[in-house]
């Protein structure tokens, strides 16, 4: 009986703070939802960190080290992964019937990421044709009004991840194209090496 008293006085605190703004129990109701932005930040964390490691792992870099280095460093970048991976983070998103637009939405995303080696350049234009559908910034070109429509529908917490998720593959790719870039630099300077040899 003193179980249900005590859940009975707790249920009235909480109905009074929802009601009552200078109630006790309103503290409570924040702690809820710092507890929840707390852990959507280390969601956030959690993807800065791998995304820091991989380009880690690929960045220009590693190229200038030697092979020893090279080994020590991936050993060490994959260690760290493996540890981040062990981390489970996850803040469910409360959604209404009909914001249930965040797997569309993926789906969208995906259909371009699976394409990219085909052809870099259109994925790029495309991902950034989508970023510029789901951001307040004046875009840089087109935006694809179909992805902005499905965005739209999306809960305010999975529309950040959406744009989050399109922010990191451009500067992936960004960061590619660089890569690509230099490497070509690099043969074409050692091209122009051994034709001035051979003359």
């Amino acid at each position: 009986m003193q179980f249900f008293h005590i859940l009975h006085r707790t249920q009235q605190r909480l109905w009074k703070s929802r009601t009552d703004p200078s109630a006790e129990g309103r503290p409570f109701i924040f702690r809820v939802e710092a507890f929840r932005d707390a852990a959507s930040a280390m969601e956030q964390e959690k993807e800065i960190l791998l995304e820091m490691i991989h380009n880690i792992q690929n960045s220009q870099d590693m190229r200038h080290i030697s092979e020893g280095e090279r080994e020590e460093l991936n050993l060490t970048a994959n260690r760290l992964m493996g540890r981040t991976l062990t981390v489970e983070v996850s803040v469910e998103t409360i959604r209404k019937k009909k914001q249930e637009s965040l797997l569309h939405a993926t789906k969208m995303i995906d259909e371009i990421v699976n394409k990219l080696l085909d052809d870099l350049e259109d994925a790029k234009i495309r991902l950034m044709s989508l970023y510029g559908a789901c951001t307040s910034d004046v875009p840089a070109g087109p935006i694809d009004q179909k992805f902005q429509s499905v965005v739209i529908g999306c809960a305010i917490e999975d529309q950040k991840k959406i744009k989050r998720r399109l922010e990191t593959l451009l500067r992936n790719l960004e960061n590619s194209e660089k890569s690509i870039t230099l490497l070509e630099h690099q043969k074409s300077s050692v091209r122009q090496s051994c034709n001035s040899k051979q003359d």
